[in-house]
């Protein structure tokens, strides 16, 4: 079986997925081709598990301090080019297209009939009991038709009654002892770094490591400034007291899976995220400010909760195996066997919601 699997590049989360999935692809001599979008090529990094992937323009959303704009979504997007890449790429030698919500791959697969399979956490959106705080009906057709797919396996953090399967992530990650002072990793992305720096200069009694694409490597008394990098960004997560960030799903899917107390704050006009904040807030998993302010991490840092670690298994190795064995049309095995490793079977969260 060969495949073409779109990952979507704006964020990291999307891709430390598809590192999981590239390796347990890789452990079984499978024949995939890797094609991202949505970032400038020059801004991705520790990509040689892929090989030689494919990369398109695709489409994505323009942030500015910590919210969508819609003005600056609308001068990037480029809709000619992404109708010439969708209309040029050519299927004919894959058995079948996986999409991370890359829209790319996902409209060709569906132009040239192949099979295309959904694998991502936003494909867990659209079931009743997910939660959904602030998803309009803009949003559930931006959900529904960004990355359109014929088969679907959403991933969440509970299974909310629904066929959605654990988090992927790296069950070898285990949490070490916190370093000496113990620090906090902040990663924000989405808002501007020097306000977030302000903010954590206030609390100099805290080590705070700073991570985002746009800084350098940089001591400012209590924090410390960091590019994002795969390997240190991992070395200081899995030793961290706590961690500040965005609430995209992956990272905090990490911080659950070793028990690392979180403080999110979900990008503003975001659907996904928004939706994470409210799913966070339910499962008691993480504390949730919807606006970046000193007061809140005050707060947070006084009394940062205890988080028990989930210890997901390892959801890429199954999914590697269903979707080779091509039976896209039923995740309804898969799902049940990976959340009975996590000691809640199915049956049960769909008990407790």
């Amino acid at each position: 079986m060969k495949l073409l699997y779109g990952v979507q590049g704006t964020g990291n989360g999307h891709i430390s997925r598809a590192r999981m999935m590239a390796q347990h692809f890789a452990d079984k001599n499978v024949d995939v081709q890797f094609l991202f979008s949505g970032r400038d090529p020059e801004h991705y990094f520790d990509m040689d598990i892929f090989g030689d992937y494919q990369l398109r323009d695709g489409l994505t959303f323009a942030t500015e301090k910590g919210s969508i704009s819609a003005v600056k979504t609308l001068m990037q997007t480029k809709p000619f080019r992404f109708i010439r890449d969708v209309r040029k790429l050519d299927l004919g030698s894959y058995d079948a297209i996986v999409t991370d919500f890359e829209p790319v791959t996902a409209w060709a697969g569906r132009l040239q009939k192949k099979p295309v399979i959904g694998v991502g956490h936003q494909y867990a959106f659209g079931y009743p009991d997910v939660p959904q705080s602030g998803v309009d009906l803009r949003n559930r057709l931006i959900m529904k038709f960004f990355a359109p797919t014929q088969y679907r396996l959403g991933l969440h953090w509970d299974s909310f009654n629904a066929n959605i399967a654990p988090p992927i992530i790296n069950p070898d990650e285990i949490r070490q002892p916190c370093t000496t002072p113990p620090h906090i990793v902040v990663y924000l992305p989405f808002e501007d770094q020097q306000e977030v720096s302000d903010a954590l200069a206030k609390f100099p009694q805290q080590k705070f490591i700073q991570y985002a694409p746009q800084l350098q490597r940089e001591e400012r008394g209590n924090i410390s400034q960091r590019p994002t990098s795969l390997h240190d960004f991992k070395h200081d997560l899995c030793r961290a007291k706590g961690v500040i960030c965005n609430a995209g799903f992956e990272l905090i899917s990490e911080c659950l899976h070793m028990g690392i107390p979180a403080l999110a704050k979900p990008v503003a006009g975001q659907s996904e995220q928004l939706g994470n904040a409210a799913a966070l807030q339910q499962l008691d998993a993480a504390t949730v400010m919807y606006d970046f302010s000193a007061a809140h991490i005050e707060k947070w840092l006084a009394n940062i909760p205890k988080q028990n670690a989930r210890h997901y298994p390892d959801v890429a190795a199954a999914i590697c195996d269903w979707l080779l064995s091509g039976q896209w049309h039923d995740s309804t095995k898969l799902v049940s066997e990976l959340w009975e490793q996590t000691g809640r079977p199915v049956d049960a969260i769909a008990a407790t919601g």
